[in-house]
Parts: C-alpha cells; structure tokens; sequence
C-alpha cells in the first residue's frame, strides 16, 4: 500500500556495499606475530559444547583467537564480524543467512526468508534460520566477532533463537567486551563454556614470542616482569614491545589493564611516528573502515594507500577486513583511543571530516553509509532529505529499527521541519500497529503545509498527505473518498504512487457503495503495482478482487485472483503483512467451496496469525479482513471464532465508526450470528492479537517481568496472557507451547 515498499532489497546493496558485505563474512588473517591459542581452542573444541563465549575487555586478543580457530577447523566456518550497523533484528539476521548460505548452497533463498516487512524476525525469521541449522547435512561453527556491539534486546531475543538450533556437533562461537546474555542459561545446561580474561592473560612464554615478532631481544626475566606488571594483557605487552623496538630499555613503562594507562601506553606508541602519520591516524578514526580513496577523500590530498600499507607493516592496530588488503579498520581500543586523541588535538575538524566521508560514500552509491557520517553533523536538512529518500526501500527490507533509529536521531522537530517525511513516519507507523504514533504523526501532518517538490517521489505533499488521511479513515468514507480522488488526479501514469493512489480510491469506492467502480479501480492499481514491483498493491488489489468475485458466484474468476495473491506472498515473504489477511481469508473461502477443510484450517491460521498488524490506523482493512474470517468460520461451524472476531471489529469501530457500506455487512453478518441457533455454541476463542504478540517470547528464556518490559505492559497482564495462551493451546509449560504453535502453524516459518 505504500508505494515503494517491495521493490526490492535494503538500499544500496550493489558495488561499494557488496565489498563491505564481503569483508564482513570473510576469515581475516591472523596477525604475524600472533601468540598461537591453540591449546584454549583444542579445549573448546572438545568440550562438545555448543556455545563457546569468548568474554572480555578490549585488547585481550579475542578477535586473534576467532581467526586462529576458524583457520584449525575441519568444520564448514560461518563468520561473520559484527559492527553498530547490525543491531536490528532484520539486518542481523540478514547477515546470519548470508554468511549461512555462503558454506551451503542448498539454502541460497534462505537471506529472502529474512527480509520483508511482512515477516516477523522473532516469530517467523529466526525461527525458520534455526530450523535451517539444526538440519544442517554438515556439521558447522558459528564465529561471531564483536557481539557487544548488538545493544537492542530485540537482536539478542532472535540471536537466542538462532542459538537454539545450534545442532550437537556443531557449535557457535562468540567474542565480547561485556557480559554475553545467552550465556548463564546455557552455562547452568553444561550447554556453554566462556573464556575470560584469565584464560586470554598470556605467561612469559606469549611475551618472548610478541617481542621476537618485533626483533627485539628480551631475557626470560625480563619477560617475566613485564607480564607480571601488564597482568598477561596481550594489548599491554604488544604495546610494551612497540615502546621497546622504538625506545630501547623502555619497556617496563608498562603497566596493568587500566584505560588511562592504555591512552598513555597508546600516546607513547603514537608520539614515535611522523606528525604527518599522527595526523593521518586522528582523522580516519571517525570512518569505521578504511580505503585508501575514501582515506583521499577525507584528507584532501594523495598518499594513503602508502600509509595503510606502512601502518599495516609497522602497526598490529590496523586490521585487514579483505583478502586483497584494500579495506581495513581500526583495532577498536586503538581507534577509542585515536578519537580520544581527535578531539582534544583538533576538535574543530571532526564536523567536516564526517561530512567528506558522507560526500565520498553518497558519491559511491552508499547513501546509507553516507547518512550515517552526516547524523554526527548539524546538517539536518541534509540528513532529513536522505532519510526521506532511504525509509521506503529500508523498510521493505523489514529493516523496522533502523527507520526508527534514523527517526529518532533526526528527532520530532526535523521531522515536522519537512512534512513530507512526517507522512512517511505516519505510513510506518500505521503499518506497524503503533496506533498511538500514527496518529500522532497524522495530527502532525494535518497542521503543515509544503509547497516544494518532495523527495519521496509524491507529485506534491498535499497528495501524500491526502493518501495518508485516506488510509487512515478517521473522518469516514465521504472525507476519503474526497481525498482519493485528489490524490489519483495528483499522481501521474508514471508516477511511483500512482498504484497507491488507485487502490485507495478504489477502497473508497467499496466503503461507499461502489462495487462495480471499486472493482476497475482495483485492477488498474494491480497492474500498476505490477509495472512498479509494489508487491503489497498486488495483494491487496488481487485479495478484493477475489471477494467480489465470490459474492457474485465467479469462483473461477475468483481463483485466479487467489493464487496470484498468494503467489505474490510467497515470492515476497508477506506472511504478517496487514493486506496479506483477506488474502488468506479468501484462500480458506474458496478452500471451503472446494471441500478442502484441510486446506481451509491452513489458510484461516496464516489470516489469524496476521492479523495483529491490521490495527483501527488500517480500519478498512482491519474490519473487512475480520469480517470475511468470521463468515469463513461461521460457515465451518466455528461459531466462538466468528463471534469473537466480531468482538474484535467492534473495538475497531469504537476508534473509526464511520467506515460506510462496512459497516452495514457487519451489521448483516451480526444479525446472521446472534439470530442462529448455534449462536450458544461453547468453543475455544482463538489467541487475541496481544497473545499473538506475546506468543513469538515464548520461545526466548525472557522473564515474564522482561517480557513485560519488551512489550511495554505490566507483569500481571503477561502473566494473564500467557496462562490464556496455555488453556487455548491445551498445554501447561512454555516449551509445550512453543511445540504446539509451531505445529498448528502459529510460529516459524
């Protein structure tokens, strides 16, 4: 229904970002020099345990240790290292299937399961990526780097779901600066073992061999000393073998793990090189990888592939991301230290050097990357354009927290500054279920005025604004069909709304009577969403079409309809998609006119599960989708369901009363329930939305107290819900709800 949703992949995923992807998934080399670890790797390896935690401070050689295992192994090795831009449960896991099916082919479609707004990441994502693990043909190691930088508890929820199909035989491995939540659960199981600082310290022995790798000579003794002063901590000793080859006899200097004496131990290191070096080591700390023609780019000047290439030789802080050593980063305690440094020497240029990084990213086609350097800048206006042009497609890729982030690092007021980004934040919203928030950004909407060509590709604000009024129906069917029409006068044949257009119009069309008009209207907005890969127009253009159809006894008519719609779902991954829901609901009609209650009982549990996300913000959907489930289960005599949907539309209604020819078939259909001798007939209320949220939690080791907290309600309701999912689900333990929702096709894939 918004235009641009399904047209194809998170932004900028060709070139530039392909490389970055690559070096993200690929085995960086261990260091030269590097103190081997085999024996604590030997250790985890046999001790069959299928979580191995490797936790500790910065510097303790973590990410050394994950290369030298990934290079001992006999396993298929999945790596993947981690950084800031993966803490949304979408793009984690994106990047989990990726790395997955790089070592097995067989699940090349498995990255398109992970990527839809249509497509729950803990109720339906990680699910299916566990699934896919635990029937892995070959055992495997997981090698995850850097997992602190994950912060949200939405990517550690999926992760301790992935965790779970982490199959015997197989393990997952994973480096951290802070305490790793999966592991104190799995540690009671015998299911995990960690590695601490104090199996990372190294002994004299690991000193000898750090400073023979720098050619300089040192007495047993004196090695000894030195890790007695450093407390084994191998970033301490490298740092005490660099002070040594450049200040000879300096390096007891060294001394303990704290951070003030990493900055002094960092800042002797530095003040050996050229001020030109220095400078060159200050200003690309801001980048979180380094090129040499983006290096260029943000020195204004030539020469840094010869520094990457001279800091790689004399410098174990630069760490090749790539085989063909042209993207590196920064060891992260050496780059803390380095921005540390930026800012007190020279804080005047930190604002330009991230704005030359955004112009060298923008320029190469990775908008993403660019907009992330520009929100460390008060360039709002230019932030607020990127963010404008990059909501739709990252939110088609199901990337939902990264919107939000971008969202809120912009803040309410640059939002409200150009209104065209308020209506896109108001169509998330609504999409998403957060009523609240919509209408909120509606009331935002309504009071502003624009008179500049958009960026979201809408003919004019005005046009947009009235196609969000339009879907959000809160001033009934005349006001919509109103603002309908102007927005299909508005929108151009070639215009990228043009689909979204038509089919609110011809949604307007249905609440007012129309049928017929409605119909041509619905099949103008599928082809057009066709010629635009707006999948979600498709389904809801073809899922209206199907219904009208059937009430005129056009079956035949009416299934092609429904195999397009569901096609388009399958093809996309729509599944909990608000517009997928008549499309199921349609499927289990036309399954019920055929015989197939098999079929029918599959159908009706996909529109159930959807459901949640047709919220009073999408009333026409919301109602007209509960609606034809209710008919459906009506007529396979579940008459609890029917009439507990019915309950459902009437907590709609309460919000939007005005809804038209829509309400008047509820009302018929009320009539129909409460005048039928099965009226009384006791059953089984299906689970509510709230229980269908909560459902996905079940599966995680979260409190009931933290399921409360992700899903912001109290403790007692989470309590009342999950025993009311227990009694639906006829079982009494979470594990067994889980099995059964899975079973029943309420969770997974």
């Amino acid at each position: 229904m918004m235009s641009g949703e399904s047209q194809g992949a998170a932004p900028a995923i060709g070139g530039l970002d392909r490389l970055l992807l690559d070096a993200k998934l690929a085995v960086p080399r261990p260091r030269p020099g590097s103190v081997s670890r085999a024996g604590l790797i030997a250790m985890a390896r046999a001790s069959q345990c299928r979580v191995v935690g490797v936790t500790a401070s910065a510097g303790y050689g973590k990410s050394t240790l994950l290369a030298q295992w990934a290079r001992a192994e006999d396993r298929r090795v999945v790596w993947v290292s981690l950084d800031r831009f993966d803490d949304d449960p979408a793009v984690l896991l994106s990047v989990l299937a990726t790395a997955y099916a790089r070592v097995s082919p067989t699940e090349a479609d498995l990255l398109a399961d992970m990527r839809s707004p249509g497509v729950s990441p803990l109720g339906r994502a990680a699910p299916r990526l566990a699934s896919v693990l635990r029937t892995s043909p070959a055992p495997f190691v997981l090698l995850l780097d850097d997992l602190h930088e994950l912060r949200s508890s939405a990517c550690h929820d999926v992760l301790g779901v992935v965790i779970s199909g982490i199959p015997s035989g197989s393990q997952l491995v994973a480096t951290s600066r802070s305490e790793q939540p999966h592991l104190p659960r799995l540690r009671t199981s015998a299911d995990a073992i960690d590695l601490g600082a104090r199996e990372l310290a190294l002994d004299a022995t690991g000193a000898e061999q750090i400073f023979a790798a720098v050619d300089v000579e040192i007495s047993p003794e004196l090695a000894a000393a030195v890790t007695e002063r450093t407390e084994g901590w191998p970033a301490g000793l490298y740092l005490a073998a660099a002070i040594a080859r450049d200040s000879p006899g300096q390096a007891m200097a060294v001394s303990g793990e704290d951070r003030y004496v990493a900055d002094y131990l960092y800042r002797e290191s530095l003040s050996q090189l050229s001020e030109r070096t220095q400078t060159f080591l200050r200003r690309t700390a801001v980048l979180d990888q380094l090129h040499a023609p983006l290096c260029d780019a943000l020195l204004g000047g030539t020469g840094s592939q010869q520094q990457l290439r001279d800091i790689e030789a004399t410098n174990s802080f630069l760490v090749p991301l790539d085989r063909g050593r042209s993207w590196f980063r920064y060891h992260a305690l050496f780059r803390e230290f380095l921005l540390g440094e930026l800012r007190r020497v020279e804080p005047e240029v930190v604002i330009k050097l991230h704005l030359r990084a955004a112009d060298w990213f923008e320029s190469h086609g990775s908008q993403v990357l660019a907009l992330e350097h520009l929100l460390n800048t008060f360039e709002r206006d230019r932030c607020v354009r990127l963010v404008t042009e990059l909501v739709l497609p990252t939110y088609s890729a199901g990337q939902i927290s990264t919107v939000q982030r971008w969202l809120s690092a912009l803040g309410d007021a640059a939002i409200s500054a150009y209104p065209p980004l308020a209506v896109l934040a108001g169509w998330v919203a609504s999409l998403a279920g957060r009523t609240t928030e919509a209408q909120r950004w509606a009331a935002i909407v309504e009071a502003a005025s624009f008179d500049l060509v958009p960026a979201d590709g809408t003919a004019s604000f005005d046009s947009a604004r009235a196609m969000l009024r339009t879907v959000m129906c809160a001033a009934g069917p005349e006001q919509m069909m109103v603002d309908a029409n102007f927005a299909v006068a508005q929108e151009p044949p070639w215009s990228a709304w043009r689909d979204t257009a038509l089919l609110l119009s011809a949604h307007a069309q249905l609440l007012a009577g129309g049928v017929d008009q409605a119909c041509a209207l619905f099949a103008d907005a599928s082809a057009a969403g066709t010629a635009l890969g707006n999948t979600d127009t498709i389904i809801d253009g073809e899922s209206e079409l199907a219904l009208v159809a059937m009430d005129r006894g056009q079956w035949a008519m009416a299934a092609d309809h429904v195999d397009r719609a569901l096609a388009t779902i399958d093809e996309h991954r729509m599944q909990d998609y608000a517009a997928s829901v008549i499309a199921f609901a349609e499927a289990a009609r036309l399954a019920v006119h055929r015989g197939d209650l098999n079929e029918a009982d599959r159908q009706l549990t996909k529109a159930m599960r959807a459901r949640p996300s047709c919220t009073f913000a999408l009333p026409f959907l919301a109602v007209r989708g509960r609606l034809q489930l209710a008919k459906v289960y009506w007529i396979t005599g579940d008459a609890t369901t029917a009439r507990h949907l019915l309950r459902e539309i009437d907590d709609i209604l309460l919000h939007r009363p005005a809804l038209g020819a829509l309400v008047d078939e509820v009302s018929d259909f009320r009539g129909i329930v409460t005048s039928s001798p099965q009226a009384g007939a006791a059953g089984v209320s299906p689970l509510t939305p709230a229980e269908l949220r909560l459902l996905p939690y079940l599966q995680t080791h979260l409190t009931i107290g933290e399921i409360g907290q992700r899903l912001f309600v109290t403790r007692n309701t989470v309590s009342s819900e999950v025993a009311s999912i227990y009694r639906k689900l006829g079982v009494s333990s979470r594990n067994a709800a889980v099995q059964q929702a899975t079973a029943i096709g309420l969770l997974g894939g």
